[in-house]
């Protein structure tokens, strides 16, 4: 597996510090993201999903706790929309460049909006997706959201 992916040089170019970490995927498990952390053997708060989601039609990137649950009604308010829903995987897919399961909120192809959980930003460090399946990268929420110019918000049910 490549450690060089466009969310790791997204973070070399922005001259963020990061590390990368490796864990066995399993294309079957129901919470991609309670699985990397069971297999990384770190609390799920700290390892953050990255989900595509719709405000107003248009494409966002929100970024949770892999324990939680977005609220759709927060997520709108975020983003200063009426209402919110997540996108189709083949979309964000399209969108992002990357596929399902290696979405990470960073080098996507397209840039959009992104917003982060609040309470993520209260831990030392997290992890996001490297960009593949199996690859997360690990570093201090406060970069996360520089490199991303994200709102941070609460966005969980």
């Amino acid at each position: 597996m490549s450690k060089t992916t466009r969310a790791t040089q997204a973070l070399e170019r922005a001259g963020i510090g990061f590390a990368v970490a490796t864990y066995d995927y399993d294309p079957g498990a129901d919470r991609i993201g309670m699985q990397a952390a069971e297999a990384m053997g770190v609390p799920p708060r700290i390892v953050l999903k990255t989900l595509m989601a719709e405000a107003d039609g248009k494409p966002v990137c929100v970024v949770v706790p892999s324990d939680r649950e977005v609220g759709m009604k927060k997520l709108a308010a975020a983003f200063g929309a009426k209402s919110a829903q997540m996108m189709r995987p083949a979309d964000a897919e399209r969108v992002t460049g990357y596929h399902v399961g290696g979405i990470s909120p960073l080098g996507q192809k397209r840039p959009v909006p992104t917003a982060i959980e609040e309470a993520a930003m209260a831990e030392a460090e997290i992890f996001v997706n490297g960009g593949q399946r199996g690859l997360q990268i690990r570093l201090r929420p406060q970069d996360l959201q520089a490199a991303l110019k994200a709102k941070v918000a609460p966005l969980v049910a």
